[in-house]
C-alpha cells in the first residue's frame, strides 16, 4: 500500500473500525468525538467530497495517512509514515473471525462514571482486596492506581483498582465492582530492551500481576498486551501484525470464550512468518484463569 492508495481508505470507514460513530452528519459531512483525547461535544469533522479531517479542539487537519500519523502519536507507539501505512494495511484489510463476540464493546463508554482523581493504591480496602488475590501491593503499584470515580446517576463514589488503557481510560477492580470510566480499550506494556522478540497476551491485568509475582516480582522481557475484554480482541492485531515478533504467549481463560479467543489469535499467529505461538493453559488448567489457579496454590478463597 502507498500513499495514494492510503488516502483513499475512507476516513468514516476508519473511524468505525475504531469504534467511533458521528453525532451528527449529512451526505456533504460528518462530526465526531475526538478520537485523540475524551470530550463532550463533538469538534472533529471530516469532509466526504475531499475524504480530509480537521481537529477544532488540536486546530490540525489533513489527510488520512496524516490522521493516522496523529492517532498513533497519540497512542505513544511509533508515528512515521512508514509506520501509518503498515497500521492501515493491517487494520483495514481485517475481517473478525469471532462472530459470537461483541466487538461493539470494546470502546464503550459508561456516561454515568465520571474519574474524579487518580493516586497511589493507599486504601486499606483495596490493600486488602490485592492480597486477597495474592498479589503483593508493590507489583500492583507498577502498573495500577486507585482511581476515584463518581457514577453521576446515583452520586455514589466507587474506589477502584485502576488499569490506564490506550484510550486514556482506566479498567477498574474492586470487590464488588468491574467496570471501566472513559472509552474501554486494551492496555500495553512495553518490555524490557529496545525491541522485545516476544509479547504475551492476557485478558485482565490480574492475571497479568500473577505473572508477574511468579516471576519474583521482575517484569516480562516481552511486550504485554491486556485485552481487558475479549470484545477487544480484534484491536490486538495492530499492535502484532508485521513487528517482527518471534514468539507470542497467550493466557486467555480456561471457558468457551477463553478457548475461541485462544484459537483466533492462533489463526492469527500463523500468518506471521518466523511467529510462534505457546498458548500458557495447560499451565493453569483445570482452573478459569491465571489468578485463579495462583490463589488456589495460596489456599485462598475465590
Amino acid at each position: 500500500m502507498n500513499i495514494e492508495q492510503a488516502n483513499r481508505i475512507s476516513m468514516s470507514e476508519i473511524l468505525q473500525k475504531l469504534g467511533h460513530t458521528p453525532t451528527k452528519q449529512n451526505n456533504k459531512e460528518a462530526w465526531y468525538l475526538s478520537p485523540f483525547r475524551a470530550e463532550k461535544t463533538a469538534s472533529f469533522h471530516i469532509t466526504f467530497s475531499n475524504n480530509c479531517w480537521y481537529d477544532f479542539g488540536e486546530a490540525k487537519g489533513g489527510d488520512v495517512v496524516g490522521f493516522v500519523c496523529e492517532y498513533l502519536k497519540a497512542q505513544n507507539v511509533c508515528n512515521t509514515v512508514s509506520d501509518a501505512l503498515r497500521w492501515l494495511r493491517n487494520m483495514h484489510g481485517f475481517t473478525p473471525l469471532i462472530s459470537t463476540v461483541d466487538t461493539a464493546q470494546c470502546h464503550k463508554r459508561d456516561p454515568n462514571l465520571v474519574l474524579k482523581d487518580t493516586k497511589p493504591i493507599e486504601s486499606k480496602g483495596l490493600i486488602k482486596y490485592l492480597q486477597s488475590r495474592g498479589i503483593p501491593l508493590k507489583v500492583a503499584q507498577l502498573h495500577l492506581k486507585e482511581a476515584i470515580v463518581q457514577n453521576k446517576q446515583t452520586k455514589k463514589f466507587i474506589y477502584a483498582l485502576g488499569l490506564l488503557n490506550e484510550e486514556g481510560g482506566y479498567e477498574l477492580r474492586n470487590p464488588f465492582f468491574k467496570g471501566c470510566v472513559g472509552r474501554k480499550d486494551v492496555s500495553f506494556i512495553r518490555g524490557n530492551g529496545l525491541k522485545p522478540k516476544a509479547i504475551h497476551l492476557f485478558e485482565g491485568f490480574f492475571d497479568y500481576l500473577t505473572v508477574i509475582t511468579h516471576q519474583s516480582n521482575r517484569m516480562l522481557e516481552g511486550d504485554v498486551l491486556i485485552l481487558n475484554s475479549i470484545a477487544c480482541i480484534e484491536k490486538a492485531i495492530g499492535y502484532i501484525k508485521s513487528f517482527d515478533y518471534q514468539t507470542a504467549y497467550t493466557w486467555m481463560d480456561n471457558d468457551k470464550k477463553g478457548s475461541e479467543a485462544t484459537q483466533f489469535l492462533d489463526e492469527f499467529f500463523k500468518t506471521e512468518i518466523g511467529l510462534t505461538h505457546f498458548a500458557q493453559n495447560h499451565i493453569y488448567a483445570p482452573h478459569k484463569d491465571v489468578n485463579a489457579w495462583h490463589m488456589h496454590k495460596l489456599n485462598l478463597s475465590e
